[in-house]
Parts: structure tokens; C-alpha cells; sequence
């Protein structure tokens, strides 16, 4: 397993880049890929994933 990088971007979101595993509260898999961001605004209709949501402001 390569090494995972999690980087905050200055809007708030989580760059996640690496093989990661996700979990919602219940322990079941989120389907992601090798890279994607995290919400950090609570906007997003696909949280915890973003969508872009945040840019509707």
C-alpha cells in the first residue's frame, strides 16, 4: 500500500489522495476513488464527498 496524503484546501475541503478506506457512521463502505475531496462546508447533497455545492453561495 503506497502512502496516503490528506490535503486541507483553503475552502475547507479535504483532498484525499491514496488507497483509503471510508466508512459512514454504521461501518459500511463509501464508494470513492484514488483521489477525491471531502465536504468541509456540510453543504454537499453527496457528503461526506463534495460535490461543489459550496460554490451555489
Amino acid at each position: 500500500m503506497g502512502k496516503i496524503q490528506i490535503t486541507r484546501k483553503p475552502s475547507g475541503q479535504l483532498l484525499v489522495e491514496g488507497a483509503v478506506i471510508l466508512l459512514d457512521e454504521k461501518g459500511n463502505k463509501i464508494p470513492h476513488g484514488e483521489r477525491f475531496t471531502l465536504c468541509g462546508c456540510g453543504k454537499s447533497k453527496k457528503a461526506p464527498i463534495c460535490d461543489g455545492s459550496h460554490k451555489e453561495s
